[in-house]
């Protein structure tokens, strides 16, 4: 396995920021060397993946500072309402395979920021063409004239290095190197936010679990990093205070164990101190299994087999200096309310919702199918005539609550579903 080595500060140039050279560890550059820089006011910036996590701090960072932020998303509708500053383009990155399919999105662009990214393959998501057939299409289509691309990367060191989702970004990466365009590779550790997503949403969930918090892997070490310092690296890499060709880890120098880590989040929510049971793997892989299987219908659990593959070798790395705030930072610099602890108390019972729903629609149109008499009668009580009622009691029922069913359990939009299940209150015969 090749390992990739990063230059140390000595041999790059060093950040004018003051605040970035003590995140990155590196003393500042002083102002008079700093005339080559990339940042002017109002540039044309595109970001992949700007519905995301990562995308949509990055975006807000971005108009903050002036700059025309155009994010590029598969699904904008709710997004568009909730960022209305940023100019919105829908695609689907996995079908931008060819140069010619990114030549429109990349008309007039400065720069590019991609924070999109595929975990493990899925009903709605095709790894190796979203991380790596995709982005070797952008950086052949991508135009002379574009002054960056900032990749938002991952570790692809250690363990799990053959893992699809790790590859993959270790193609793109190495296919970046060589095309010859400007860029800036960032390798965030565990992101923590604000909000909960993935990783550290099932913390949070793990951290409420009542009595005692069950854990697998309890033992794996793992770092963290600010959201908003994610997003202040992307800024300050156009500024032009993270050199072109940098290769970066971002991440805060404490390292905790996953059982630590889970405690500290149980503190943050306000809860007492309780006691860690310690899983066996085999636990692990059952759990992976049926999330992989919801995967495939569209649910994207954190609790997927490439997840609990790479925080089973730990999610650690070299440190990006002293200033990133530790976990217990970060969560305090965002108290935690009623919301954020009836979210982790209630994010594990998603799925046995979920799947409740699909079972009681299944088993209605079982039943329809065995009470035929009864089915009959309903129908010719709510105003249908004998004959109609005969035709439809066997087909109608059955039909729609198998299609309920399969819209909950296969995550079809939210409203086509609920319309499929609301459809018997919402429509009567009339005959």
């Amino acid at each position: 396995m090749r390992t990739r080595k990063r230059r140390p500060w000595s041999s790059i140039a060093r950040p004018k920021s003051p605040r970035l050279a003590k995140i990155l560890g590196a003393p500042p550059l002083p102002a008079s060397q700093c005339a080559t820089a990339l940042y002017r006011v109002g540039m044309r910036i595109l970001i992949l993946g700007a519905n995301g996590f990562i995308g949509a701090a990055v975006a807000r960072r971005l108009v903050a500072r002036g700059h025309q932020v155009i994010g590029l998303a598969r699904s904008i509708g709710a997004v568009s309402r909730r960022l209305p500053e940023v100019e919105w383009r829908q695609a689907d990155i996995a079908t931008l395979s060819k140069p010619e399919d990114w030549h429109p999105l990349l008309s007039g662009i400065d720069a590019v920021i991609n924070c999109a990214g595929a975990l493990q393959d899925g009903a709605r998501d095709d790894v190796v063409a979203v991380q790596h057939v995709a982005m070797v299409a952008l950086y052949q289509a991508a135009s002379p004239s574009l002054r960056l691309l900032v990749q938002i990367s991952a570790r692809t060191e250690g363990a799990a290095t053959q893992n699809p989702f790790l590859a993959t970004k270790r193609q793109a990466d190495d296919a970046l190197r060589s095309s010859g365009l400007p860029f800036v590779i960032l390798r965030p550790a565990i992101v923590i936010g604000a909000a909960a997503h993935g990783g550290s949403a099932l913390l949070r969930a793990l951290a409420a679990f009542p009595v005692v918090t069950p854990l697998v892997h309890g033992q794996s070490r793992m770092q963290f990093v600010a959201l908003d310092d994610v997003a202040a690296a992307v800024s300050d890499a156009l500024d032009g205070n993270i050199p072109a060709g940098s290769d970066l880890d971002l991440a805060a120098p404490e390292t905790l164990t996953l059982t630590e880590a889970v405690a500290i989040h149980r503190r943050w929510l306000g809860l007492p101190p309780s006691r860690a049971l310690h899983l066996p793997g085999v636990c692990a892989r059952l759990t992976s299994k049926a999330a992989d299987l919801l995967g495939h219908l569209g649910w994207r659990s954190p609790l997927r087999s490439t997840a609990l593959e790479v925080a089973a070798g730990g999610v650690s790395g070299h440190s990006s200096g002293s200033a990133p705030k530790p976990l217990r930072n970060i969560l305090s610099s965002h108290p935690a309310g009623v919301q954020e602890l009836w979210f982790a108390r209630l994010y594990l019972l998603k799925p046995l919702i979920f799947a409740s729903l699909s079972l009681f629609w299944l088993l209605s149109g079982i039943l329809a199918l065995l009470r035929f008499d009864a089915s009959t009668a309903h129908l010719e009580q709510a105003g249908a005539t004998t004959a109609v009622a005969a035709g439809m009691s066997p087909a109608s029922p059955t039909l729609h609550s198998a299609s309920a069913s399969l819209s909950v359990a296969m995550r079809l939009r939210r409203s086509k579903a609920w319309s499929l299940c609301l459809w018997p209150i919402s429509h009567r015969p009339r005959c």
